[in-house]
């Protein structure tokens, strides 16, 4: 109803109805940016691809610039070009063997591009060096590794995920979606419930970056 009046008063003052959709989605946009992040970024691609085209020409101009070239691939993995995020990784074992963000880094590359027993390997070390590392996602990719041909090691994957007491949102969300793809219905709601629960017990400044998947649990509750 209240985006309903305020269309109205907006195709009043601007005396076009198509105008006044337009700017009444920029409003929205506006606001769910401000305060939820359900829609995407309009801006951070174009950030991206400025850092990308950064970084390149900096480890161009250096070849031996390692953090540089990490950094890299993880906007390349942001992008999903698992490929080139891979060919910059691999040469870089050595120099961060111990770097659990390198070894997750790696893993989620060799996981996208199937080759499934040397991403576990790579995810293994990163959870051997930090269990907590990027609160604890990589157990829930060794779990979506396994969720098709291995649903018990899936669930190992799940209950060691489950011991960390991550505060992340996002973590238990995406524990839900998983569940929900191995038909652990019950899991999947208690999974969806703590996500609400963490989401209550963050301080202010938390809450912003986690509101997103506070409400996507929500409306996945409400759906049943």
């Amino acid at each position: 109803m209240g985006k309903f009046i305020l269309f109205v008063i907006l195709w009043q003052l601007l005396g076009n109805p198509l105008l006044a959709i337009l700017v009444l989605l920029l409003v929205l946009y506006l606001v769910d940016r401000r305060f939820i992040g359900l829609t995407p970024s309009i801006i951070r691609p174009f950030r991206r691809g400025a850092a990308i085209r950064r970084l390149r020409q900096q480890v161009l101009m250096n070849p031996n610039d390692i953090p540089a070239k990490h950094e890299l691939a993880r906007l390349l993995i942001e992008r999903k070009k698992y490929a080139a995020a891979k060919e910059l990784l691999m040469p870089l074992q050595d120099a961060l063997d111990h770097s659990a963000e390198y070894w997750d880094d790696l893993g989620t590359s060799l996981a996208a591009l199937g080759e499934q027993a040397s991403a576990e390997a790579a995810i293994r070390n990163a959870l051997s060096i930090n269990p907590r590392v990027k609160y604890g996602t990589p157990y829930l990719r060794l779990a979506a590794l396994h969720a098709k041909t291995n649903p018990q090691a899936a669930i190992a994957a799940l209950d060691e995920f489950k011991t960390i007491h991550t505060s992340s949102c996002e973590a238990y969300y995406r524990l839900a979606q998983i569940y929900a793809e191995l038909g652990r219905k019950e899991e999947a709601a208690q999974s969806l419930a703590a996500c609400s629960n963490i989401y209550k017990a963050l301080p202010k400044y938390k809450k912003r970056q986690e509101r997103k998947w506070a409400l996507l649990a929500w409306m996945r509750r409400m759906k049943g």
